[in-house]
């Protein structure tokens, strides 16, 4: 990586000198090297009265606001590509997994191999038979890259890939060399801010490429590697016990909570646009596979089945069936995957006399080829590449993936208030009704499962899920919409706390009481990880999130459902984000079940899948850690620490919200906030079609209405990451002293406190992650930076506050992990943050100087576009360097 690092660096260099001239390579060198002394010098303890950030502060004031523009253009574009080094590196890193004797940790196999040694092999398969992976992929604003600079940055992938290869020759090394300098020179011309907004079509396609270049073939080999681990020598020569468990949902150009750019015609576009992709795909791998399939009737003779099919085509389509057959003498196998390869493109097409009416009907016609081939002996043609293509039609069907509606309790509320009062519906009732009868067109074209959900933000009650199957009446009103999931969303504490109860209303709502009965008594519930965050702070959002989900296990048995808990979890630490896997085997007994469902956006689905390599081991780590979550000995131990340590959640929980209000609710703290951080500026980036604010009429907007990735999102660019940890250090301190008479210690906190802190840290894994994700989150914050962002607000009150705070915060996490330094226990994290923190900093002194202008109102109005660029350019450079948004 080092190499890496270093030959994109050099070429950055030259780039930069021959495009604008070796003066600015000097400028961006001298702040280069200021930032990385700073460091240097801080690390080794400068005296007092140091400090170097006012000397960098006035090297980046000396500069034109052109001339700084440039500069963080150039520590932007060297983020870009030290992230792409690292991502290389992880692909490098993981080609050398499972080479040992032992199963590498948290992969398939080695889940296998305890729930097998623990349960034994029966109980391995019922869990299999139950288990369902289910990301679902929002279009929540959190990408800052443009399209165009990600596709450059793929290209690079591809040059350094090449360049990494040992066995090409030197002229082709010399030309990959010369091709990458020609990449990285395109790269530093193309402009690194959106200059139009997207739109919800953009964004959809933005999600496809996901979709197109990664995940339709990643989702055979995440099965095919289960399938080793479970056969071993025999996978492929018969027929596999692993079920389609991965499915996949969209809320991308369904979600219109806040958004008006969301309509019902979009919706209906994004439908259009996401089967097309899946038909596209399965026709391809049919066609190319059908193509190579040339096993003869001789050597393998067909089933009657199949004989009989192809008849029967021959008599509907005889031109058609001759033409194939034409080409495909005496292979019938062949003949059949092209006559169905035909098939999916006239349903593509339309041409309705050809087309299939369902996947499920495709997905019979490959079993049948298979099972011909099975019967003639032709085992590996079987269960070869051809399961891979019934895995990929199980799996996405011809939707690609589960396009979910969501909208705010308020909004069907009004609209229902018009439509029984009998007034003429305004278009935000017309809308709501079309977006209805859309979902029904969509399920009458792709299926029901290609439109079914439809998510309430902000559930309060079971009449707000009645709601939606009464709108649908006046939708439909001769009884003939369409099936209907409503899935209430949680987000509050109050709503988490409720929750239980809503679900008993919902029973009795009759549209829900039809579903249980159609689905088995299935339910599906959402638990919102961002806004309760944002209302609670990260501790508390994070124990009463278990502690409600442990509830409604419990209604859920009482009740004889079975329930799915759709985790809207975010990005970033203090949305939910952090590891996956460890986030899994955290959560509350009983709750996965073998089943979790679980939102991706913006950065995060990149980052994920946006690699093959990279997209196998999550999706590894995640399913591993489903299965071990669902096994009896993870319930046990999750439920005896909970219990164990109910009194230390307890405390934590009401210090650190206590904390985390007294913050918010500050006289004058909305203000100043939006003074301290770009929050207002950062909708300037257009990475997304939503407004940063709800909004549902009523008053003025307050720090209520500000959604949690705006939130999240500018207090990363201030180098503080106060909603990852804000609230846990007065949180640890009253858990500390629980039980403890005042006086009884002469330090910070007792000892006898921090030692029930410290075995609660080993023995929970939910108090566990909780720290951990705070430590990452602490680690990313520079105390010194975030000072004088800070300082811009005026209130040396709230700024005392937040340090103060972020000090506490510190020191103990340090003290319950044990950790000498933070992220100690992660050396390669502790690393990356070591080598990127410095031109972080050039961004940030680069920011500060725009904000500080900005704050001041000293702008000449002639300077102000170039001033605007700058700083939206640094809040890109910086989310890059921080590899988070919201």
């Amino acid at each position: 990586m080092r190499r890496d690092v270093r030959l994109l660096g050099e070429v950055l260099g030259e780039v930069i000198s021959e495009s604008a001239g070796a003066d600015l390579l000097a400028d961006v060198e001298r702040l280069r090297h200021a930032v990385i002394g700073a460091r240097t010098a801080a690390d080794r303890g400068a005296p007092a009265g140091t400090d170097a950030g006012d000397e960098i502060a006035a090297l980046v004031s000396s500069w034109s606001w052109e001339r700084a523009e440039l500069v963080a253009r150039a520590f932007t574009v060297y983020f870009h590509l030290v992230n792409l080094s690292e991502e290389q590196q992880r692909v490098r890193a993981l080609r050398l997994r499972g080479s040992g004797d032992r199963p590498p940790r948290e992969s398939l196999a080695d889940a296998v191999g305890q729930l097998t040694a623990e349960r034994g092999a029966e109980h391995l398969g019922e869990l299999l038979a139950g288990l369902r992976v289910h990301p679902v992929f929002t279009a929540h604003p959190t990408e800052a890259r443009r399209r165009a600079v990600v596709a450059s940055l793929r290209r690079v992938t591809g040059l350094i890939t090449a360049i990494d290869d040992e066995r090409a020759g030197a002229l082709q090394q010399a030309e990959n060399r010369r091709k990458l300098r020609e990449e990285v020179d395109l790269l530093w011309r193309t402009a690194q801010l959106r200059v139009a907004g997207m739109a919800p079509a953009d964004e959809v396609r933005t999600v496809m490429t996901a979709f197109d270049e990664t995940l339709f073939r990643l989702v055979p080999v995440v099965y095919r590697a289960l399938d080793h681990v479970l056969l071993g020598p025999d996978s492929g020569t018969v027929a596999s016990p692993v079920p389609p468990f991965l499915r996949f949902g969209s809320w991308v150009g369904g979600d219109r909570d806040g958004n008006p750019n969301v309509t019902a015609a979009v919706t209906r576009e994004a439908a259009v646009i996401q089967a097309e992709h899946a038909l596209r795909g399965l026709e391809a791998v049919c066609g190319r596979i059908g193509r190579a399939l040339t096993v003869d009737a001789v050597t393998s003779p067909p089933s009657p089945a199949l004989s009989r099919a192809l008849a029967a085509a021959s008599t509907e389509h005889p031109e058609l069936l001759a033409e194939i057959s034409a080409r495909s003498p005496g292979e019938p196998y062949r003949a059949w995957l092209l006559y169905a390869a035909e098939r999916l493109a006239a349903t593509r097409t339309r041409s309705l006399d050809l087309a299939y009416g369902r996947a499920e009907d495709f997905v019979a016609d490959l079993r049948l080829v298979q099972a011909a081939l099975a019967e003639a002996g032709a085992v590996r043609q079987a269960y070869g590449e051809l399961q891979h293509l019934v895995w990929q039609a199980e799996t996405f069907g011809f939707h690609l993936a589960g396009l979910e509606v969501r909208q705010h309790s308020r909004v069907h509320a009004r609209a229902l208030a018009e439509l029984r009062a009998g007034d003429p519906p305004s278009a935000m009732t017309e809308e709501v009704l079309e977006t209805i009868r859309v979902m029904g067109w969509i399920q009458r074209r792709y299926g029901v499962d290609a439109c079914r959900r439809y998510i309430i933000s902000f559930t309060t009650s079971a009449e707000d899920v009645a709601a939606v199957y009464e709108l649908a009446g006046y939708a439909f009103p001769q009884g003939d919409g369409p099936v209907l999931d409503v899935v209430p969303l949680f987000e509050t504490g109050e709503d988490l706390a409720n929750a239980p109860g809503v679900l008993t209303g919902m029973l009795a709502v009759p549209g829900v009481a039809a579903r249980l009965e159609q689905t088995g008594r299935h339910l599906e519930v959402m638990l919102g990880y961002s806004d309760s965050a944002k209302e609670l702070g990260p501790a508390s959002a994070t124990l009463r999130l278990f502690d409600a989900q442990a509830e409604l296990v419990a209604w859920a048995a009482e009740h004889d459902v079975k329930l799915t808990m759709f985790h809207g979890r975010g990005g970033a630490i203090g949305r939910g984000g952090g590891p996956a896997g460890r986030a899994v085997l955290a959560q509350a007994p009983g709750s996965v079940d073998t089943r979790l469902k679980v939102t991706e956006q913006g950065e995060v689905i990149f980052a994920r899948y946006g690699r093959s390599a990279i997209g196998l081991r999550h999706l590894e780590q995640v399913t591993s850690a489903v299965l071990l979550a669902s096994s009896p000995s993870a319930a046990e131990r999750n439920a005896a620490a909970a219990t164990a340590f109910t009194d230390v959640a307890s405390a934590i929980d009401v210090a650190s919200k206590g904390a985390f209000r007294a913050l918010v609710e500050s006289d004058g703290f909305a203000e100043w906030f939006a003074m301290v951080s770009p929050l207002e500026e950062i909708g300037g980036l257009r990475i997304g079609s939503r407004p940063s604010r709800r909004g549902h009429g009523g008053g003025p907007l307050g720090l209520e209405d500000l959604r949690a990735i705006p939130w999240v999102f500018a207090w990363a660019q201030t180098r503080l990451n106060l909603p990852g940890w804000y609230g846990l250090g007065s949180g640890l301190a009253a858990a500390a002293w629980a039980g403890i008479p005042a006086g009884d210690s002469d330090g910070d906190i007792p000892a006898e406190g921090l030692t029930v802190l410290r075995r609660a840290y080993r023995e929970w894994p939910l108090l566990a992650t909780l720290l951990d994700n705070a430590e990452m989150s602490l680690a990313k914050t520079d105390r010194s930076i975030a000072s004088r962002y800070l300082a811009l607000g005026g209130r040396p009150d709230l700024t005392e506050r937040v340090l103060a705070e972020y000090d506490r915060t510190r020191r103990l996490v340090l003290a319950v992990t044990g950790h000498d330094r933070l992220v100690a226990g992660r050396p390669v994290l502790s690393r990356a943050i070591v080598l990127r923190d410095p031109y972080v900093d050039a961004l940030s002194y680069l920011q500060l100087r725009a904000l500080s202008a900005l704050r001041a109102d000293e702008v000449d109005p002639k300077e102000r576009p170039a001033l605007d660029r700058l700083l939206l350019l640094t809040v890109s450079g910086i989310a890059a360097g921080l590899q988070n948004t919201g």
